[in-house]
C-alpha cells in the first residue's frame, strides 16, 4: 500500500475540484492514483464539487472579458497541474532510491 504525503492528497483533491469538467478517474489517471483513493481523499477533506450552474450575472461580459477570464482559469489550472505534477515527480523520486 502506497502512502502519500498530506501535501500531495490535499493538492490532488484542489486540482480536482478547480476542474469541473474533469472525471475523478481522469485526474487520478493523471497523477498516478487510484480513482477510488482519490474520490477517499476528496470525502475525508469535506470537499464537495458545485453542482448545476450558477446563477446568471446581471450583465452577461463581452465577448473580450469572457476570453481574458477562459484563459486566466486555463493558466491557473495549468499552474496547479504543473505544481502537483513536480511534487509527485519529487515524491515517486525518492521513493525509488534505496
Amino acid at each position: 500500500m502506497k502512502h502519500y504525503p498530506p501535501e500531495f492528497k490535499a493538492d490532488a483533491v484542489a486540482l480536482y475540484e478547480s476542474r469541473p469538467d474533469a472525471t475523478i478517474r481522469s485526474v487520478g489517471a493523471d497523477l498516478g492514483v487510484n480513482p477510488e483513493t482519490l474520490r477517499n481523499w476528496g470525502r475525508a477533506a469535506g470537499a464537495s464539487r458545485p453542482r448545476g450552474r450558477r446563477a446568471e450575472a446581471a450583465e452577461p461580459p463581452t465577448p473580450l472579458e469572457a476570453e481574458n477570464a477562459a484563459l486566466r482559469k486555463k493558466v491557473r489550472e495549468l499552474e496547479e497541474e504543473r505544481e502537483i505534477r513536480r511534487k509527485a515527480a519529487k515524491y515517486f523520486a525518492g521513493e525509488t532510491r534505496w
